[in-house]
């Protein structure tokens, strides 16, 4: 029995199967990094609470800060609530590194998005986390450089409501711990779509005051 067509047909198999799969991995790397000659690069994440304290890689939020104001000429205790803000570093780089970079290589930030889910997989908006939010950005990056970039990452608004609120007075489940993903969305001054991710730890509670 001649058993050349067979192998022929099998070899034909093997190898569309490998360019199949050689074409999926290329069009996801593709889809990752964008059309962009150049790519946003997360060098630093830090933030800290409105309400005092260092900024740190992690943040402790807040949901209620005892502040001492006078009242009708009074010392008195008030309930204050506060927003936080976080600072990302990031950097531009070329995928290219050996094609010289160009103005038109510079990416422009317009908008970011928080989205915060808790590991235990129990992520409901206004019931487990607080709900996600998104920001304007304007903010210019040229290729090859680095900048800070200050954005609020918990609002006001989210103190006030569900699951936050809730844990005023150290009520609820008294802390809520998260992780906030970040999404910085901006595009080079071709129109080419450039985004990049970071990641940071938030844990929410009724932390005691300074004295």
């Amino acid at each position: 029995m001649n058993t050349s067509p067979v192998s022929s047909i099998i070899a034909r198999l093997v190898v569309g199967a490998v360019c199949v799969l050689a074409s999926t991995s290329c069009g996801s790397e593709l889809l990752r990094t964008g059309r962009a000659p150049v790519y946003l690069v997360v060098v630093n994440t830090s933030a800290s609470s409105s309400n005092g304290g260092a900024a740190t890689a992690f943040l402790q939020s807040d949901v209620q800060t005892i502040v001492d104001s006078t009242v009708n000429g009074q010392p008195t205790k008030v309930p204050t609530i506060y927003s936080d803000n976080a600072v990302v570093t990031l950097r531009v780089d070329a995928k290219n590194p050996s094609v010289d970079t160009t103005l038109i290589n510079a990416v422009t930030l317009t908008r970011y998005h928080v989205n915060f889910r808790r590991t235990d997989g129990r992520n409901t908006p206004g019931v487990d986390v607080p709900y996600p939010i998104d920001g304007g950005l304007g903010v210019t990056i040229n290729a090859g450089e680095t900048q800070d970039v200050a954005f609020e990452i918990v609002r006001h608004q989210a103190k006030l409501e569900p699951p936050l609120r809730n844990l005023v007075g150290v009520g609820g489940l008294g802390f809520i711990s998260t992780i906030a993903e970040i999404t910085f969305f901006g595009r080079d001054q071709n129109g080419n779509e450039v985004t990049a991710t970071a990641l940071m730890d938030v844990q929410f509670g009724d932390f005691a005051d300074a004295k």
